[in-house]
C-alpha cells in the first residue's frame, strides 16, 4: 500500500471539511441560496483554494450527495448483516433513517429542476454508481415485500422506490418540526404511517 504524504492528508482533510460545510449549508439554505463564497468562508479558506478541489457549486452539491449516499449504503449494509427483520421492516428502517438525517439538518436540499445541477449529477460516475447501489438494495427489499403482500403488488416497484427517496426531502418534516408541537420521534412515526399505510383508516380501505 502506497504511503500517503502529509500534504495529501492535509488536502483530504480540507476536502472533507469543504464537503461537510457544503452539506450543512445545502440542508440549511438549499442549493439556490447557498454560495461558494459562503462555503469557503465557513471552512476558513480562500475561494481560490476551494476551487482547487471543486470547480463549481454543482460539483460541490454532487460531492455532498455522494457523501449522503455513502452513509445510506453503510446503514443499509449494517441492516443487511446485523438484523433478520423482514423486507418491509428493512424498508421502514431506511425511511426512518432518511427522515432522521433530514431532521438533524444533514440532508442536502437540491432543486428538482435545475439543468446545470442535473447535468453535473448525471455525468458524475461516482454519484451514479452510489445511486444505483442504493436503488438496487432497496429494490430487492421492495420486490420481497411485494411478494410477501406487505406492499401493494399492483404498484410498479419503481413507484415504491421513488416514494422512499421522496421521504429524504419531504417538506412536511420541516413544517411539523417548525410548528414545535411534535417531537422528532412523533414526526417520524406519523410520516412512516402515511408512507406505508396511507391516509385512509380501516373503514376506508
Amino acid at each position: 500500500m502506497a504511503k500517503v504524504s502529509f500534504r495529501e492528508h492535509v488536502l483530504q482533510a480540507r476536502e472533507d471539511a469543504i464537503v461537510a460545510s457544503a452539506n450543512r449549508l445545502l440542508a440549511e439554505k438549499g442549493f439556490d441560496v447557498m454560495t461558494v463564497d459562503e462555503v469557503a468562508a465557513d471552512v476558513g479558506i480562500a475561494k481560490a483554494s476551494l476551487y482547487k478541489h471543486f470547480t463549481s457549486k454543482e460539483e460541490l452539491a454532487a460531492a455532498a450527495m455522494i457523501r449522503v449516499l455513502d452513509r445510506a449504503l453503510a446503514f443499509i449494509v449494517t441492516l443487511d448483516t446485523t438484523t433478520r427483520a423482514g423486507a418491509i421492516d428493512q424498508l421502514k428502517a431506511v425511511a426512518c433513517w432518511t427522515m432522521q438525517v433530514q431532521l438533524a439538518g444533514e440532508m442536502p436540499s437540491l432543486p428538482a429542476q435545475n439543468s446545470a445541477l442535473r447535468a453535473a449529477l448525471m455525468t458524475n460516475k461516482l454519484y451514479l454508481d452510489r445511486l444505483m447501489e442504493v436503488s438496487d438494495k432497496l429494490g430487492a427489499w421492495i420486490t420481497a415485500a411485494q411478494k410477501a403482500g406487505h406492499l401493494n403488488r399492483k404498484l410498479p416497484p419503481e413507484v415504491a422506490l421513488y416514494t422512499l427517496f421522496a421521504r429524504a426531502c419531504d417538506p412536511v418534516l420541516g413544517l411539523l418540526k417548525a410548528s414545535g408541537q411534535h417531537s422528532d420521534e412523533d414526526i417520524i412515526e406519523m410520516l412512516l404511517s402515511t408512507c406505508f399505510d396511507g391516509l385512509s383508516g380501516p373503514g376506508g380501505r
